[in-house]
Formats: C-alpha cells, structure tokens, sequence
C-alpha cells in the first residue's frame, strides 16, 4: 500500500507506463515475487530491462554472500570467552599495553 492508503497496481500495463513510474513501483514489484518479464513495460524498454536483469543478477550474487549455516552455539561461547579473557587480562595489567612500544 502506499502512503494514500490505495493499492498499487502488481501490474504495470499500457505503453504510456514511463520508465520513472516503472522503477518507481519495482521494490514493491521484486517483493511480490511476480515474474518481471511478463510487465508490458520492459518489452518495449531496452533500458529498464536491462537494469532489471542487472538487479536480478545482483539480487542472486548477494544471495551466495550470505552464510550458509548458522555458526554452532559453541563458536559463540568460545569467542565470548576468550573477549572475557582479553577484558580480565587487561584488567590485571592497566600499564601494558598490546601495542608495540616505539621508545628509542
């Protein structure tokens, strides 16, 4: 829905759709799942169809990106520990410092 409380249109029908108004309503489009080559407008818009089968590419790279397993329970408590370790180590010694010293 839009601000106007009115329901956009899944379909973007007529030659007279301007690329603006098309790429306008495609977040709301690519969020509905709907197949985008059947819209009227990218059959006779090379430019829009271009940059939808750009974001379709995109949408399927970033989609390799993500993890594919969750890290076990165990990952997280080992890496907790040793920050908890890193934090008393710190805390029993306030004048080192990890740093490299750099005094000549």
């Amino acid at each position: 829905m839009n601000a106007g409380g009115k329901n956009k249109p899944m379909n973007i029908t007529g030659p007279c759709t301007t690329c603006a108004e098309f790429q306008e309503q495609l977040p709301e489009l690519f969020e509905s799942g709907v197949d985008l080559k059947e819209q009227e407008h990218l059959k006779t818009c090379e430019q829009c169809s271009a940059l939808v089968d750009d974001l379709e590419y995109i949408a399927q790279q970033a989609k390799l990106l993500l993890p594919i397993h969750d890290p076990s329970p165990a990952v997280w408590d080992n890496i907790q520990s040793s920050l908890a370790g890193e934090k008393q180590n710190a805390g029993a010694n306030p004048t080192s410092s990890s740093a490299p010293s750099h005094t000549k």
